[in-house]
């Protein structure tokens, strides 16, 4: 087997299992078992299980922020450094996502991992998308801000987690939601008519009003 063979079978095997149990659940014998692999060849090619999961995620982060970067210059241009509409920031990110190019198990297995590292992330993984991802996500967030003046700092960060959490959830059930769209409804889904759906609701989450202050509460007397 080749060399770049062992490290596709161990990346593809890897992305499933943490997809499907979490990193923590998922050990290295696992792994090695269901890649029909040695123990050796996980600590020769990546070094240890943390190097592993990083190297998961830097499959789909490395297109992806090459691709996302060039959009987003070609964003700039089009509107000659003026503000770019929020819905055409949210249409071109999303439509980088299903640009990027697929591995075996494509776009579904990605957002379950998206998820787990919001939930499950330890600090190393943290600090790997930051240090190796972050000035995409923080030109993003820099155009977006630019787009919706109207909010506060701590709002737009609200709402743009609330919106990738919605991304995440679709696109991670995805077969399940085309399943139930066909059954219940006669419709045959396709990602993009998905993402056609999808864009309108999380364009009004990021333009819904300002929710009203928290009521002060009544000072207890002594």
């Amino acid at each position: 087997m080749a060399q770049t063979d062992t490290v596709t079978r161990i990346l593809d095997t890897a992305e499933v299992l943490f997809a499907e149990r979490g990193f923590a659940e998922t050990s290295l014998r696992t792994i090695t078992s269901k890649a029909r692999v040695n123990l050796a060849a996980v600590n020769y090619h990546f070094g240890s299980k943390k190097a592993l999961i990083q190297a998961v995620f830097s499959r789909y982060l490395d297109p992806f922020t090459v691709r996302f970067h060039h959009a987003l210059d070609e964003l700039e241009a089009q509107h000659a450094g003026g503000v770019i509409p929020l819905e055409e920031l949210l249409e071109t990110m999303a439509r980088t996502v299903l640009e990027v190019p697929a591995e075996k198990h494509s776009l579904k297995v990605f957002m379950k991992l998206l998820g787990l590292a919001y939930s499950q992330a330890q600090g190393h993984l943290r600090r790997h998308i930051q240090e190796e991802y972050g000035s995409v996500f923080t030109r993003f967030t820099a155009l977006v801000r630019r787009a919706t003046p109207e909010l506060p700092d701590a709002e737009r960060f609200w709402r743009l987690h609330f919106v990738l959490g919605t991304v995440i959830f679709t696109l991670s059930g995805l077969d399940a939601l085309r399943d139930i769209a066909e059954k219940d409804y006669h419709e045959h889904v396709s990602v993009r008519d998905l993402i056609r759906r999808l864009r309108p609701v999380v364009v009004a989450a990021m333009n819904a009003p300002l929710p009203p202050p928290p009521a002060v509460q009544p000072a207890k007397a002594s």
